[in-house]
């Protein structure tokens, strides 16, 4: 641990954390919080104030998760929105537990391997894939946020989407940045759609202009019916509606509506894990979270960080090579643990961990990072596992709560590209989320590819909502961030950044993005990368040119004294606000 985190916090003994179901909490209409600390930190302020309403009304960390969602998916369309699907992690502070809940979208019945292969037997193009009806799973978002209210919400589930409905009706500004993705988008996810075509650019075909009063009354009843029934998504009339637009041409799906009734998000254990004196908690598969963050903290750890933190080129390249040799064994073992056997025990093992970390070298790159073999540290018998060749582009939304009691929320939530597919009903979009699996369903060897498409799979996934408790049990830091595969490499910085090299949430999101994945690494252009290139390509490393490493990072970090710090990516239009 660095000198700087030990001024900044005692450490005690490493608590044990009991990963049981939280206690149902009645609901109340309105309900008096105490008086502790609360804050939001998501990516647009108009979905904070929704969020930090509910708060101020006595709601929990998991209500005004409900209301940020509703409103991100309206001023934050790009990114994540009802149509789409998400992973949260809870902390419970009276009980001192570390939930989980997975709402992941999954493929229709009728999904097959070849779904995306063209009549000659190769990939169509990734911009077909993601404009065609085929590429949108059902959506789990809200189904996920119902089942988290169940379990944590204190008000009443139709109160929580007043600050939406609102928007939606009165209209809310065009932002610069969701002005810039429009047009940048015009080209292919929403030039073909016709609904997206009259909701998101002017008569001449220009996209809205920044300032812009945009109203969505269609969104606002949408919204209506999910207060009145959290399933109506996936039953009922907008069912009806998103298979309509599914079986559009061009290049339909085969979503039915029986399809969308049978998706139920679930609850699913977090993958906690030590690190120094503290517990890091992430999403567990088909999330990559919970095993990639701790595999690139394990790995680090066999090595440590000199006391130069974010200023020495050392430290960054022992995490460039942590991510490297990661990213190898999640792109080929991660995938839907209901469908595909994951070496989990094996790939968190101790021992597997120190082998792994002994490749890396202090002063050279290694030259080809490979996949390792975690199954030799199972009980059962290996299983083959083909080369990935998942495209992951960059989207998505992440936000951290905490409510007055103490309780935190860290959710990720995405359409997965930007503005999904580009159709729509009921007045939002739907994801693409199934272009998360690997076009081929086998490698060049014929091995068959882990992520590949399967009726009822889930997709992989890189979300990465992070909670980490301290020696004690007690929360601690929440973050997270956006940016399809490099999700990963994006929340690991935030955590190494605030429990390693000893900076606030905020300098540790300000620190330059670095990606490594494969064998090339990408650093954000800045100073930083100015200074750290030379002595990174002596060591071995090849570095690209930057290709927008945008995070979305929002972070809270528990003070010594009780108070809370957030912190916004400022890649986007984020605040970290309380109430």
């Amino acid at each position: 641990m660095s000198r700087q985190f030990e001024l900044r916090f005692a450490a005690a003994a490493l608590a044990v954390l009991a990963l049981s179901a939280c206690e149902h909490v009645p609901f109340a209409s309105e309900a008096r919080a105490p008086e502790g600390e609360a804050m939001v930190s998501a990516a647009n302020p108009l979905a904070v104030e929704a969020g930090l309403n509910v708060l101020r009304r006595g709601g929990s960390a998991v209500d005004a998760a409900v209301a940020v969602q509703a409103a991100l998916g309206l001023v934050e369309p790009q990114s994540s929105g009802i149509g789409g699907g998400a992973f949260m992690i809870h902390y419970d502070a009276e009980t001192g537990v570390v939930s989980g809940y997975d709402g992941r979208e999954t493929a229709p019945a009728g999904a097959t391997p070849d779904m995306f292969l063209g009549a000659d037997g190769a990939p169509i193009s990734f911009y077909d894939a993601i404009t065609s009806g085929r590429s949108v799973g059902a959506p789990g978002a809200i189904d996920m946020l119902a089942l988290a209210h169940e379990d944590h919400g204190r008000l009443a589930w139709g109160s929580l989407f007043d600050d939406a409905i609102g928007l939606a009706e009165d209209g809310f500004e065009v932002s610069p940045r969701l002005h810039r993705l429009i047009g940048t988008y015009d080209q292919f996810h929403l030039g073909e759609q016709e609904a997206a075509q009259d909701y998101f650019f002017q008569d001449d075909g220009a996209a809205l202009p920044v300032g812009h009063l945009l109203r969505n009354p269609d969104y606002a009843d949408s919204l209506r019916a999910i207060a009145d029934n959290p399933r109506a998504l996936l039953e009922g009339r907008i069912a009806e509606e998103i298979v309509e637009a599914i079986s559009a041409e061009p290049r339909p799906g085969t979503m039915t509506t029986a399809d969308l009734a049978n998706h139920h998000s679930r609850r699913a254990d977090p993958i906690c894990l030590p690190y120094r004196e503290m517990s890091v908690c992430s999403a567990a598969p088909p999330a990559s979270g919970g095993l990639a963050i701790n595999m690139i903290l394990g790995l680090v750890s066999h090595h440590g960080f000199s006391e130069g933190g974010a200023d020495d080129p050392a430290n960054w390249h022992l995490f460039i090579e942590a991510q490297r040799l990661t990213y190898a064994d999640r792109d080929q073992y991660v995938a839907d643990p209901d469908q595909v056997d994951i070496p989990v025990a094996g790939m968190t093992n101790a021992d597997y961990l120190a082998a792994r970390a002994a490749l890396i070298s202090s002063d050279a790159a290694i030259e080809t990072a490979e996949p390792g073999d975690p199954w030799v540290y199972e009980d059962e018998a290996a299983r083959e596992a083909g080369e990935d060749a998942t495209q992951e582009p960059a989207g998505t939304s992440h936000f951290v709560i905490v409510d007055a009691w103490g309780d935190v929320v860290s959710m990720t939530t995405t359409v997965e590209s930007g503005f999904g597919s580009g159709r729509m009903a009921g007045g939002f979009l739907l994801n693409n989320q199934l272009t998360d699996f690997s076009f081929a369903p086998t490698d060049e060897s014929g091995r068959p590819i882990a992520n590949a498409v399967g009726a009822g799979k889930r997709p992989r996934s890189s979300m990465s909502p992070v909670i980490v408790l301290d020696a004690d049990g007690e929360f601690l830091f929440a973050t997270g961030s956006p940016g399809g595969s490099s999700i990963i490499a994006y929340a690991a910085k935030s955590v190494i950044g605030v429990l390693d090299w000893g900076l606030s949430p905020q300098e540790a999101i300000d620190l330059p993005n670095v990606v490594a994945r494969g064998d090339i690494v990408r650093i954000e252009s800045g100073e930083l990368r100015d200074a750290l290139v030379p002595t990174l390509e002596a060591m071995g490393h090849e570095v690209a040119e930057p290709r927008g490493e945008e995070s979305g990072i929002h972070s809270i970090l528990r003070m010594p004294d009780g108070s809370l710090e957030g912190a916004a990516d400022p890649r986007r239009e984020g605040v970290a606000r309380q109430p």
